[in-house]
């Protein structure tokens, strides 16, 4: 059910649905009987279908890179500007609550990025996220330890974005490119029209696809160098765009960000579930990648 929406069936004055009243001893009420020959079979059926999601959720090459209990494989940054307040010593406040990547500043104005360990080159990565509406965070893809990278916009703020693509740090904000900018209302949107790529939600609808205060999923793509990129929310397809030259290197780290400026330490952006999948040049081109299907 959408955020915001309550069930009727909440509150204790509102009667049951007579469809599912049943008289005593009525076939509604009574439990089904099965043989032990259909007993055998239904559970055999039961672990199967079980067993076939567990495979499909192996085999769909998506690897955690967060274990949702430590910050194992990932550091904090601060050599980005955003880190300019503590003069570069600190790259904001990240740990681990609840199964989530957790951050903020970590003094009055003084962000980072917290990036892996790791570095990748064709990848797709997704994850969830739960943050608060207020401060300015983002996906780097192929990030530097500067925090130079290809951006998947999380700039969840009035006036901010999900999904745009942006070029961040030495990238010098090319491209910037945005299909929609909040109001100071997280359930009210704009549409923008000068992107490459059209809104694929209606603004009206938005409160309804994105679910404020619970866990959305943010994925995206990067192939090639000139790269494309490709952005989705809740698996649709919100931004692809193609650079025309080289100018970043082939691999570099996947980041998040907690932006400088303002007072935002009691403000927090959250991250769950984070995988990446390593692409081949064959997965990167097939028309099943670009779909966004899994």
């Amino acid at each position: 059910m959408p955020h915001g929406l309550t069930s009727l069936r909440d509150h204790a004055d509102f009667p049951p649905t007579p469809a599912l009243i049943a008289p005593p001893g009525s076939a509604i009420l009574q439990p089904m009987k099965l043989s032990s020959r259909q007993t055998v079979l239904f559970v055999a059926l039961t672990m199967a279908s079980v067993a076939w999601l567990t495979v499909q959720s192996a085999d769909d090459g998506f690897v955690p890179i967060f274990d949702g209990q430590t910050l194992k494989g990932w550091h904090a940054s601060a050599q980005t500007g955003h880190s300019a307040i503590s003069k570069n010593k600190t790259g904001g406040k990240w740990v681990v609550e609840s199964g989530a990547i957790v951050g903020s500043q970590d003094i009055p104005g003084n962000g980072g990025i917290f990036i892996t360990d790791e570095k990748f080159g064709d990848f797709e990565v997704v994850l969830e996220m739960n943050n608060d509406f207020g401060p300015d965070s983002g996906l780097f893809l192929r990030s530097t330890e500067d925090g130079t990278a290809y951006q998947d916009m999380i700039d969840y703020h009035a006036g901010g974005n999900l999904g745009g693509i942006y070029g961040e740090g030495k990238l010098g904000a090319k491209p910037a490119l945005l299909n929609f900018s909040f109001t100071d209302k997280v359930t009210v949107i704009q549409e923008r029209t000068n992107a490459p790529t059209a809104l694929p939600v209606k603004p009206e609808s938005w409160p309804f696809f994105w679910r404020h205060g619970q866990w959305n999923e943010i994925r995206a793509r990067i192939v090639g160098n000139p790269p494309t990129m490709t952005t989705w929310i809740n698996g649709v397809k919100f931004m692809e765009w193609a650079d025309t030259e080289k100018r970043h290197p082939d691999t570099g780290g996947i980041a998040l960000q907690v932006h400088g400026g303002g007072d935002l330490t009691k403000q927090f952006v959250r991250y769950r579930n984070i995988r990446v999948k390593k692409l081949t040049a064959d997965a990167a081109l097939s028309g099943f990648e670009s779909d966004g299907v899994r």
